[in-house]
This record gives C-alpha cells, sequence and structure tokens, in this order.
C-alpha cells in the first residue's frame, strides 16, 4: 500500500488490518522514550484538567488505546496520533506505551496524517479544526470539496468551520482556552462589522456565564438600542428652543477651547451637554480646564 493511498483513503486505512508490516511488529510497548512528538501536531491546547484526569485514569488502567507511530532513525519513532495519550502517560510515570507502527510516511505525508487523524477523531475544538482545515488546504493545495472527503465531513461544515479564522486574534484564543463555545463564537461572527461592541458582548458572554441563546437575544437587542440612540440625536440634537445657528456657535467655541469634540442636545427648554474624551489622561485635562477657576475671587 502506498502512503498515498493510505492519504486519500482517510484514518480508516490506518487500522492495523491495513498496515503492510510484519504481523509480530503491528502492536507492541514501546519506551516512552523513544517517542518523538509530532513538532507539526495541529492541537495547540491541551486541557489541564482533562489532562490530569486521563493521567490518573491511565495511572489506574494503562492506556487502552494505541499510539500511532512510523519508524524514525536510531530505534525511535515519530509519533502521527496520540499526543494527549503521550502526555497523560508521561505525567502518570508510565515507562511504556502501547503503539501501532504504520507504513513509513514522509514529513509532509505525516503531517496531513496527524491532522486529518485529529479533526476524524474530534480531539481538536473549533479554532484548531478551522486551523487544521486551512493548513490542508494552503498547504497541500486542496480545495474544500478534497477536504470533504478525505475528512468525511459536508463541504458546508468546513466552509461554516473556516469562517471561525475571520475573528479576531483575541476571541479566537477564548474559543481555543474554552472560554467561550463553538456556539458564541457563530453569533459573534456576526458583529464583525462593530469590533467594539463584539467586544463588549465577549466580556459579558464570559463575566455573566451567558448561553448562546442569551448571547443572540443581547446582540440583537444591542444592535437596536444603538440604532434607536442615533435616530434620537438625528431628532434631538441642536433642536429646540434655542436657534440652530447659536448652538452651532457654542459648540464650535467650546470645541476649540477644549479641543475635543462638543455637542448640545435639546429636549425642549432642557438639554445636555456632551463633551468626549479619549483617554483617562484626556479627561484630567478637561477636568482641570473645566475647573481652572474654583477658589478665585
Amino acid at each position: 500500500m502506498s502512503g498515498k493511498n493510505v492519504l486519500g483513503r482517510g484514518v480508516g486505512a490506518l487500522l492495523p488490518t491495513d498496515l503492510e508490516i510484519d504481523s509480530e511488529d503491528k502492536f507492541f510497548m514501546c519506551d516512552i522514550d523513544r517517542i518523538e512528538p509530532n513538532p507539526q501536531q495541529p492541537r495547540s491546547y491541551f486541557d489541564p484538567d482533562k489532562l490530569m484526569d486521563l493521567s490518573e485514569s491511565i495511572r489506574e488502567r494503562g492506556v487502552i488505546q494505541p499510539l500511532l507511530v512510523t519508524r524514525s532513525k536510531g530505534n525511535r519513532y515519530h509519533l502521527i496520533a496520540g499526543e494527549r495519550r503521550l502526555r497523560a502517560a508521561k505525567m502518570a510515570d508510565r515507562d511504556e506505551v502501547p503503539v501501532v507502527v504504520m507504513a513509513a510516511a514522509n514529513k509532509n505525508e505525516r503531517l496531513e496524517l496527524a491532522l486529518i487523524e485529529n479533526i476524524q477523531r474530534h480531539d481538536l475544538n473549533a479554532i484548531e479544526e478551522a486551523l487544521a482545515y486551512a493548513r490542508l488546504i494552503e498547504e497541500f493545495k486542496l480545495t474544500q470539496e478534497e477536504v470533504s472527503r478525505k475528512v468525511g465531513k459536508k463541504r458546508s461544515t468546513i466552509t461554516n468551520v473556516l469562517r471561525l479564522l475571520k475573528l479576531p486574534r483575541q476571541i479566537q484564543g477564548d474559543v481555543i482556552e474554552q472560554r467561550i463555545s463553538e456556539g458564541h463564537a457563530r453569533v459573534l461572527l456576526r458583529l464583525n462589522d462593530e469590533p467594539d461592541f463584539m467586544l463588549e458582548v465577549r466580556d459579558k458572554i464570559i463575566k455573566d456565564k451567558l448561553s448562546v441563546r442569551q448571547t443572540e437575544q443581547l446582540c440583537r437587542a444591542g444592535r437596536k438600542t444603538i440604532k434607536k440612540k442615533e435616530n434620537r440625536k438625528s431628532v434631538r440634537e441642536i433642536d429646540g428652543d434655542l436657534p440652530k445657528s447659536y448652538c452651532k456657535a457654542l459648540t464650535n467655541q467650546m470645541t476649540n477651547s477644549l479641543n475635543t469634540k462638543v455637542r448640545i442636545l435639546q429636549n425642549g427648554s432642557r438639554g445636555r451637554l456632551e463633551i468626549e474624551y479619549y483617554s483617562v489622561d484626556d479627561l484630567d485635562r478637561l477636568v482641570s480646564l473645566l475647573t481652572a477657576n474654583e477658589g478665585k475671587d
């Protein structure tokens, strides 16, 4: 069996019955120090609590599912799949782990196998899965349709997951470290044209532990609230008993004096004066200007 055929058929082709090696070498207990982790491991985040739980399970019952490896130089092995089990076995002070050796593969084949294996085993979070699809597309020049066939998922699923990479890095990191879910991330995607509001919603999700449904409601309410405020300003701004020309002159005078944006909003004979500031230092500057005559005769 060629490496190309293995890749084309997906992880199902990696089962022991499909490997062209001596039967005595299909499965054996391997010294853990002879296994080299995959430097191109698609998975970037390993939940420490879950890793500790797995370690305790391995300490109690051993590694039940073998790791997938290929032979390397010096009687060593390259890890293809099973990094989480390998890490947990080391934490459990295991000297050996069960492995299955597959036919030799070059660097690119090992990477592709690792990507496909992780995706099919659901070992990746949504962002890592998206990055894995992106690598298959970019590094192996595959189309989304070809990726779909290799990993056994619908093309629409792959397209939707890839869209998550349009999120800001900070929010991608939240998904990776499980501060927010994939569902939350999909809702936040709708706010790509409102980055400040997106971060406000993100903070509220984490602070108040919002569900996906609550997040959707917040996004809808937030947009309506913003629209109402804008409409209200367009009606009320510089509109009241004072002439518009007079209000505009006052606004210009204060803007030039304070060196910041100033607005006068009226509601009949009453109103509101708004003075913008852009940082804590800027606020201190404005307060100093506005209170400069305090204490003077």
